[in-house]
């Protein structure tokens, strides 16, 4: 007797949600390691084995739509990335939140910068603005965690200056094929926050009472 095929998987339409859902982790792959003017959209069509008018369907808009929409989504990611619960020391919550950080930086490889830095065709005022929004929110984070409600101009400029350092040095850190190791460029990260804060407290009394509270605090 001729042994009974094994059945075929039911056919599961996907949802609205899941569909576009499938089509932006399709991108997100393909811009994390292509420019993205260099990814079109018979290329995202062809990761999610779907069809090009399929991909119009969901992103009218083409490209520039669907690279925005996969920028917030990537934005998203980053911003909690810094959503740390305000628990224990704060040097430790700050490693934790790099960790998450750079691990997010190693997973998009070469499409870090592509993705989130600019220097792109498609970039546009929106797109800028949602990286810019990104920056906002980490900063926003790191001043609850200081317990600050009231920042002053240069504390304010001191954190968004040291963001800026974290982006920066992830790009070199890809550049340098990612030497030192994830974790030590983490803790040179948490020193030069340390550092940068150390130098505004000179200038500074409210964040001159930070620091020494941070000092307590280990």
């Amino acid at each position: 007797m001729t042994p009974a095929a094994a059945p075929t998987p039911a056919y599961r339409r996907l949802s609205v949600e899941e569909r576009r859902s499938q089509l932006l982790t399709a991108a997100l792959n393909l811009f994390a390691h292509r420019a993205p003017e260099e990814v079109s959209l018979d290329d995202v069509a062809e990761a999610a084995g779907v069809s090009r008018p399929l991909v119009y369907r969901y992103f009218p808009g083409g490209k520039q739509q669907l690279y925005e929409a996969a920028l917030r989504s990537a934005a998203d990611e980053l911003q909690h990335c810094f959503d740390e619960p305000r628990e224990g020391p704060l040097l430790p919550r700050l490693s934790r939140a790099l960790d998450r950080y750079l691990t997010f930086v190693d997973e998009h490889d070469a499409g870090f910068s592509a993705l989130l830095q600019g220097g792109s065709v498609v970039e546009t005022s929106r797109t800028t603005a949602i990286v810019d929004g990104v920056r906002r929110a980490a900063a926003e984070h790191i001043l609850r965690h200081l317990d600050v409600t009231d920042p002053g101009p240069r504390l304010r400029m001191t954190i968004r200056m040291w963001i800026t350092a974290v982006e920066a040095s992830s790009l070199i850190w890809l550049d340098e094929d990612k030497q030192p190791p994830a974790d030590d460029l983490r803790d040179w990260l948490v020193e030069q926050f340390v550092a940068m804060l150390s130098v505004t407290a000179r200038r500074d009394p409210q964040t001159d009472a930070l620091v020494q509270a941070l000092a307590e605090d280990v």
